[in-house]
């Protein structure tokens, strides 16, 4: 008896995203999820990249130690990331997520940086085996938040650490057991986000095969607002043996989806990755031939994707040999290109009568049906301007509808180099934004924040209320504030050891060396003080108080905890 995996990937845009910046990757032994981030940065590029870089380990000896394979792969992508940033600088910013699952047969290996999760369903258990690289993490393992608050914070997407290029990265790296039963799922968080833990867990243990089970988390997902781009990949460990029958019906052909899948940018899925795996999966599927015209096929990204007797019950009743358009049998020759035909044209675009008795180009006898008298064209010209009536006040209603929704939305980004608030949606319309200004921060500028936090402002952040958004721009300005008075010279610990700064008050309070008493005054005989050696003011008025040297303000303990990622800045 041996062990095998059963697979299945999906990928969805989502319904707010304008496009898909995850890539997945599904194959006999490498399971990996990639979420891009950068926006206009080529956040698509970046999945794209990483995936290809490291999809080379679904071929390798795998009797290499399983630790150093996935560590040189993440290492190699971020490094193929810096490359690519140093070519061409408009891909600055850019970067992503990446979970990754290396199947030997007996174990699994998993590297993980980012927020995209690893699951695994064991004994109806859902257990998260990943832990996200995010700031509301970090509250939640220092106790400051709980983890039902991290699920609701507005701050949960702030990602510490990611595949940018930038700099050394270090992933998360662990083995695991494996047992037959086990079902494994990766996903980016536009599933684990919209979806709760108890939801998932439901969902991994009610559906039997893995391309069913991701169909319905896509829906889920989509059901749950589809805030962001949803990738997701099951993977079952069955028991077979040698001369099972069932084991050929599982698929070994790699599959790809997301930004990887597609392609547009010319990057991975045109060059460095056509030689892998992934890249002759993705070839299959593009070098479909091209279905005659008018035919009816299977929808775009599902040709072959299906298992043998999958689609029964969604074709029963369509004739697959006869589901082109046309015309009718018996009337092919008398069509023209254009689909009408050629039959001589009488007034008013009708065809002349045939003569009685006769059959007319229809096939019809003249005498049986008579040819019916025309609509009067008042009659026809008020239909259709009633039409165009009702579909104007419909769109001008969808429009107004839709712009009313977007001045209750609100987002957070980069306003003249500090952050301001923003009421709508970052996106144009027909050339018009439908997003302005609602509160600027000047105060709060972009330099004094770290590098992770500028890029998450440049991609703009997106908030439930505006109430949350000001809280994100609160949250933004105490870092700001901290990093700021590092840059000055602040420091961290406590307060002593700071001299205090002479006052007037206290020159005057304390004891004069050497000065007369005054007038009136007699000074006691039992302490009797010896001139010094310096001269004694001529008058009684006091030097001017001596100022010392000003030393930057300590940081308080909550300030030092921010102080940290200053170092980023």
């Amino acid at each position: 008896m041996s062990l095998v995996l059963r697979f299945a990937a999906g990928s969805h845009k989502g319904l707010i995203r304008e496009g898909n910046e995850d890539s997945g990757y599904a194959g006999p032994r490498l399971l990996a999820v990639a979420d891009g981030m950068g926006g206009a940065a080529a956040g698509e590029v970046a999945s794209s990249e990483a995936l290809s870089s490291i999809v080379s380990l679904d071929e390798a000896d795998l009797r290499a130690d399983l630790l150093t394979l996935l560590s040189d792969a993440v290492h190699g992508a971020n490094e193929r990331l810096r490359v690519m940033v140093e070519q061409d600088p408009q891909l600055e910013g850019m970067g992503c997520t990446l979970t990754a699952l290396l199947w030997t047969g007996e174990r699994m290996g998993l590297a993980h940086v980012g927020d995209s999760r690893a699951y695994l369903l064991r004994d109806g258990s859902l257990t998260q085996i990943t832990q996200d690289h995010t700031w509301v993490q970090r509250l939640v393992d220092e106790g400051r938040i709980t983890a039902e608050e991290a699920e609701t914070h507005p701050q949960r997407s702030l990602l510490m650490r990611a595949l940018d290029g930038r700099g050394q990265v270090e992933p998360d790296l662990s083995i695991r057991e494996v047992r037959a039963g086990d079902r494994y799922l990766i996903c980016s968080d536009g599933l684990s986000g919209p979806v709760s833990h108890q939801t998932l867990e439901e969902t991994l243990g009610s559906f039997y095969a893995p391309e069913q089970t991701i169909q319905e988390l896509i829906q889920l997902a989509l059901r749950g607002g589809g805030p962001d781009n949803i990738t997701c990949i099951v993977a079952d460990v069955i028991e077979v043996g040698a001369t099972d029958t069932l084991s050929g019906q599982f698929a070994s052909l790699p599959m790809v989806v997301g930004a990887v899948a597609e392609g547009p940018h010319g990057t991975a899925t045109d060059h460095a990755i056509i030689d892998t795996p992934a890249g002759r999966a993705a070839g299959l599927g593009r070098q479909q031939p091209p279905a005659p015209q008018g035919a009816f096929g299977p929808a775009d990204g599902y040709q072959g994707g299906y298992e043998p007797g999958y689609e029964q019950g969604y074709d029963a009743g369509y004739d697959q040999g006869q589901g082109g358009f046309g015309p009718a049998e018996g009337y092919g020759a008398e069509y023209s290109q254009d689909g009408y035909g050629a039959a001589p044209q009488g007034p008013e675009g009708y065809a002349p009568p045939a003569p009685a008795g006769e059959y007319d180009a229809a096939g019809y006898r003249a005498e049986d049906y008579p040819p019916a008298e025309a609509a009067p064209r008042k009659g026809r010209w008020f239909k259709r301007s009633a039409i165009l009536v009702v579909a104007l006040g419909l769109v001008g209603g969808a429009v107004y509808g839709g712009w009313q929704w977007t001045q209750g939305q609100y987002y957070v980004a980069v306003d003249n180099g500090h952050v301001a608030v923003y009421r709508g949606i970052s996106q144009n319309l027909a050339g018009l934004s439908l997003s302005s200004v609602y509160q600027e921060y000047p105060n709060v500028e972009l330099k004094y924040l770290p590098v992770y936090q500028q890029n998450q402002l440049k991609n703009t952040i997106d908030a439930d209320s505006l109430d949350a958004a000001t809280k994100r721009v609160q949250a933004f300005d105490a870092q700001a504030t901290v990093c700021k008075k590092i840059s000055e010279g602040a420091k961290p610990g406590g307060t002593g050891g700071t001299p205090a700064a002479a006052t007037t008050a206290a020159f005057l309070a304390a004891p004069k060396v050497g000065a007369s008493p005054a007038a009136g005054t007699t000074p006691s005989p039992t302490a009797p003080t010896p001139a010094p050696s310096v001269p004694a003011q001529a008058t009684g008025t006091p030097s001017p108080p001596v100022t010392a040297p000003s030393s930057p303000p300590a940081l308080t303990p909550e300030e030092q905890t921010l102080a940290a990622d200053c170092a980023t800045a």
